[in-house]
């Protein structure tokens, strides 16, 4: 399918590594102008060489003069699509979590998105068309009692995300969510393979991913090759129809219904 993404540019928060660097990846792929992410200059030209093409941006979007510097970065495109990726899922947990812990998963997973939603909007109006895609959890619909800081934080996303669709109503601007479960990432593989070894399941990923993705129907960890397919359609024109959802991508791990 042609998405139609040429002429179209595109912002990746946090791309310089793991799932942003896949989504720009496809949305370059898909012909979009894609500015990768980086909290440093030198980590957003690595992305670039490493994707082999783009356009590196650096700003540490936790502050807000970090932002403003991503902002002025970004200030000769015209970027019609925001991909809000950047978010860290820190351990903790009700008692050991203290005051900084909370505002920090703030300032990390909403005030991040929010400060280049604020930046990037009143560009997207004047053109009357945009995409703004917030990439949660669905552990905000089902949160785990460990970390509650983050889960919290990635429910206020989705609030966000909806109060925001409501606010860009009629303005050719589509907002929404993608909200992944357990994703296959080096780091999830290796800990399952160390899991897997102890339990005796095998030792290789074909014998060890099975029983690791036991609850999950689809019978395998999503990769995120297909979390950023997902973005990258909704991304496009031809997602004009989708305004104000969650999209949770988990391979059916979540029963809800919605």
């Amino acid at each position: 399918m042609n998405l139609e993404l040429r002429n179209h540019t595109a912002l990746v928060t946090g791309s310089w590594r793991g799932t942003g660097l896949i989504i720009a990846q496809h949305l370059r792929a898909e012909g979009a102008n894609v500015l990768v992410h980086g909290f440093t200059q030198a980590e957003a030209d690595a992305a670039v060489a490493e994707i082999g093409g783009g356009v590196a941006v650096a700003g540490d979007i936790r502050t807000d003069a970090g932002a403003e510097s991503l902002l002025a970065a970004c200030a000769a495109h015209a970027v019609d699509i925001l991909v809000n990726n950047y978010g860290t899922a820190d351990g903790g947990s009700w008692l050991e979590s203290g005051t900084d812990a909370w505002l920090d998963a703030y300032q990390k997973n909403v005030l991040s998105a929010q400060r280049m939603i604020r930046g990037l909007l009143p560009g997207m109006r004047a053109r009357g068309w945009g995409r703004i895609i917030n990439l949660g959890t669905v552990g905000s619909t089902r949160p785990n009692a460990a970390m509650p800081h983050y889960y919290a934080a990635k429910g206020a996303l989705a609030t966000m995300t909806v109060s925001l669709a409501r606010e860009l109503a009629g303005s050719g601007i589509r907002v929404n969510l993608v909200s992944p479960g357990l994703i296959l990432t080096p780091e999830v593989q290796a800990a399952s393979m160390r899991r897997g070894q102890r339990n005796g399941w095998g030792g290789t990923w074909e014998e060890i991913e099975p029983h690791v993705a036991a609850e999950i129907p689809i019978g395998r960890i999503v990769r995120r090759e297909e979390v950023a397919d997902l973005v990258a359609f909704l991304a496009s024109p031809k997602a004009d129809g989708i305004h104000g959802q969650n999209f949770r991508i988990d391979g059916g791990a979540l029963s809800v219904v919605s």
